[in-house]
């Protein structure tokens, strides 16, 4: 099988949507000899800073020294991104072999059609246990209890910030998200969180005490004592860092990291489209995946840091599924001029309803439609200062654009689209 054969298959099977439960899953690790048995995990879950918080946890286990496997997803540029070891993707040969393993396994299990997160799920953990990585940092895909990553018993359950999204999936309130999210707690296994929000808090600690799990909660006097700088921007980013050095220190009697391999860590973690900012000739550009009000939140709260003094030109695509007309009115003010774009997504608003929300704000912001993200940054090649938000798919086609050398096969970013399903 070559790389192009082996997405051409994952493509196949991202079209059966995404569909929750845990049985289909755990068929295929059975089938597989059951590699997540031979691995330890920390179990990340969340609305928001999911994978800020796996990037920092990645970089404090690395610096002290261990060989750490990382699942996340979305992929930005190169589905590789989403199954690394010590920062480096996995390769198109091993993508290209370990697909066609897996689909042999698929293939002698009646009646057993994986989604493509199911099937990626266990391609990861083929490949971590294959390597013999000492530590996997493992981000949920979507909710938790019924998350395919949720076959695991981890070292530590770790839950960032919660809000509304994804509601169609996970419930229409706060506090149904976090009972969602609170099904990766596991009896006896530690509870970190960073959730803020007093109904979500009390539904994790309550799961957390019925499971006999010890429960910690993490906010912003635990980020005011960090041993140092952290290497991602954004006020947010240093909540994320705490609930990450938490839970280091927290699992030092099983895994034994230094301060100065905490510290260090910290202060060198990488997480790409977050608050990334680019130098191109004489402009500035920040590329921020913010996809719901919450993230767009974090992003107004940092840009004056960032940017100050100025009002920048934002490009911004959004997806239907999402709060699309409140993240809207929350970009609108914060802008110079606005160029809406569509995400290359079947989920995407169009350019032109994108841009009626932002003119329906009534601040009277110049709002130009154009219908590709190309387009948008070549209208926008000489201003000085251009935020590009709304949604990570957009920000990992912009990377692709702005370095030709990593533009990926077109069906790479597909990979990213799923069907959501009709109700919760």
């Amino acid at each position: 099988m070559t790389v192009t054969e082996a997405l051409q298959y994952l493509k196949s099977l991202s079209l059966f949507g995404y569909h929750p439960g845990l049985e289909t899953t755990r068929q295929l690790a059975a089938a597989s000899g059951n590699p997540e048995r031979r691995l330890r995990f920390i179990h990340v879950a969340g609305t928001n800073g999911k994978g800020s918080v796996c990037a920092f946890l990645e970089s404090v286990y690395r610096a002290a020294g261990l060989r750490v496997g990382m699942y996340t997803s979305p992929h930005l540029v190169r589905f590789g991104e989403r199954i690394q070891i010590n920062r480096v993707a996995m390769s198109d040969d091993e993508l290209a072999r370990g697909v066609a393993e897996l689909r042999s396994v698929a293939a002698s299990l009646p009646g057993v059609e994986p989604t493509f997160f199911e099937f990626t799920t266990v391609l990861a953990l083929r490949h971590f246990a294959e390597a013999g990585v000492d530590l996997v940092v493992w981000e949920t895909g979507l909710g938790g209890r019924l998350d395919a990553t949720n076959i695991v018993t981890p070292l530590a359950s770790v839950v960032t910030r919660i809000g509304l999204d994804h509601q169609a999936v996970l419930g229409p309130t706060v506090a149904r998200i976090a009972a969602e999210k609170a099904g990766i707690i596991k009896p006896g296994v530690p509870v970190l969180t960073a959730a803020g929000d007093p109904d979500a808090l009390a539904i994790l600690e309550f799961k957390a005490r019925e499971l006999d799990a010890p429960f910690l909660a993490i906010g912003e006097p635990e980020a005011a004592m960090l041993p140092g700088p952290v290497g991602l921007l954004g006020a947010h980013q240093r909540v994320n860092a705490a609930l990450a050095a938490s839970t280091v220190r927290m699992l030092r009697a099983l895994i034994p990291v230094s301060d100065d391999a905490l510290k260090t860590g910290l202060a060198r973690a990488e997480w790409p489209g977050r608050l990334q900012v680019l130098r191109r000739d004489s402009r500035t550009l920040v590329l921020d995946g913010a996809h719901n009000p919450q993230g767009i939140e974090a992003l107004a709260t940092a840009l004056p840091d960032l940017l100050p003094g100025v009002r920048p030109t934002f490009i911004v695509g959004l997806l239907a599924d999402k709060d699309w007309r409140e993240m809207a009115r929350l970009l609108a003010p914060l802008a110079g001029r606005i160029v809406t774009v569509p995400v290359a997504s079947g989920r995407t608003v169009s350019a032109a309803d994108l841009k009626a929300a932002f003119v329906a704000s009534g601040l009277g912001r110049p709002v130009r439609a154009v219908e590709s993200l190309d387009e948008a940054l070549r209208a926008t090649a000489g201003d000085p200062a251009v935020v590009l938000t709304g949604s990570l798919y957009l920000v990992g086609e912009a990377l692709g654009i702005l370095d030709p050398a990593s533009a990926p096969d077109p069906g790479e970013r597909v990979l990213n689209d799923w069907k959501p399903p009709s109700g919760p």
